[in-house]
């Protein structure tokens, strides 16, 4: 039996102000796509190529990994074929990066962001592909 595809992924943040929240993700150009009611939003979609972040207001303060476990403080990877462009694309929008453009220990090239509720977002590929089994 083949399987079925699944297209994507997307985290679900608990945040404290929707309307901040979306003003972040738009500066990294990302686009609008729901939101709840459309004043004083609770709940909003948005989305830039194949990325898509829900954000929720619950009066509940958010939990990012970094407070629960510094080690491991990503909330999110956004799988990105060229982090060097698109980095360069968010400082000429004056973003600030939390841990900007590199190589990392674990065989990643990326770049980290951290939204205004505190989660961390790594941006980056995998700096080469594993050779196949023949190749081994």
């Amino acid at each position: 039996m083949a399987s079925a595809a699944i297209a994507s992924i997307s985290p679900c943040f608990i945040v404290g102000d929707v309307g901040r929240t979306i003003a972040f993700y738009r500066e990294l150009g990302f686009d609008l796509m729901v939101q709840e009611p459309a004043e004083d939003p609770f709940f909003a979609i948005v989305i830039r190529d194949g990325a898509m972040l829900f954000v929720k207001d619950v009066d509940t303060p958010a939990l990012p990994n970094a407070r629960r476990h510094p080690w491991a403080q990503w909330d999110a990877y956004v799988n990105t074929p060229d982090p060097d462009a698109l980095a360069a694309e968010l400082a000429a929008r004056g973003v600030a990066f939390s841990t900007p453009l590199a190589d990392t220990e674990d065989g990643l090239r990326g770049f980290e962001l951290t939204d205004p509720d505190g989660y961390v977002l790594f941006f980056g590929r995998p700096r080469s592909t594993p050779p196949s089994a023949s190749e081994a």
